[in-house]
């Protein structure tokens, strides 16, 4: 995986949200969680949600408020840390379990959570088919994750990232859907400015960027360049036992 040592450093950690989701960040926060929660729909109390690649607890805290039954797993114990803390300060610690875990080797049986969700993971992949695969595996129901794009502005400056940064082409994600014997539910694309862009700016000087983006991204062309796309998949009937149990070997 890109970047596994830098990711796991306690100062990255410690830093994560303040330097990713505050200023003109907090635009790409509400968008995230936005997709994530529409994706899910209402959550029936008790729905099994299994968070792949958790880190700081953004969208963990959010689900179990929602009232998720939820697992967040992550390899990095300083992220993992920084989630409890966030889920102990929202009331919700007894609604969410943190787990340490490889997402190439889930510790769960086979259709064992409703839906699996995967933000921010695909784009630290070399090879992604196997992680999709494990993903699909453990749900019987859905499986909701985001790539970042190889045709948008985010080519020009993916290689300056410390974990470096995959980027797919829409054939390459139809690729892993068939190989995990997903079926595409609805897909989003969004943001034709990209993170990076967001990050360096204050929220009020950030806003009217985001407004020109949204409108930008509501055409054809603005939707073909976007940053980024959120991919809802179900599970196929014959795909939700496919895989052998990690949990029994």
């Amino acid at each position: 995986m890109k970047g596994q040592d830098w990711y796991q450093a306690d100062a990255v950690a410690e830093e994560y949200d303040d330097v990713r989701f505050s200023g003109g960040g907090a635009l790409i926060d509400r968008r995230e969680k936005e997709a994530v929660l529409s994706a899910l729909g209402p959550i029936d109390e008790g729905h099994r949600v299994l968070e792949v690649a958790c880190g700081t607890g953004r969208f963990t805290t959010m689900l179990a408020d929602q009232g998720a039954d939820i697992v967040g797993l992550d390899i990095s114990r300083e992220m993992l840390e920084q989630g409890r803390e966030k889920a102990a300060d929202a009331g919700l610690a007894d609604r969410v379990e943190f787990m340490r875990g490889d997402a190439s080797r889930l510790p769960f049986p086979d259709d064992h959570f409703d839906s699996v969700v995967a933000m921010r993971f695909f784009h630290l992949m070399d090879d992604p088919i196997p992680f999709i695969e494990e993903l699909q595996r453990v749900s019987k129901e859905q499986v909701f994750f985001d790539t970042f794009n190889r045709r948008s502005l985010r080519v020009l400056y993916t290689w300056l990232l410390p974990m470096g940064s995959r980027l797919y082409s829409e054939d390459q994600v139809v690729e892993m859907l068939r190989a995990a014997d997903l079926t595409l539910v609805n897909e989003e694309h969004d943001f034709v400015l990209p993170y990076g862009f967001y990050r360096e700016l204050p929220g009020a000087v950030a806003k009217p960027f985001r407004a020109v983006d949204e409108l930008i991204g509501n055409t054809v062309p603005g939707d073909y360049v976007a940053s980024v796309s959120y991919w809802n998949t179900a599970v196929s009937s014959s795909g939700s036992s496919s895989g052998s149990s990690a949990a029994s070997e």
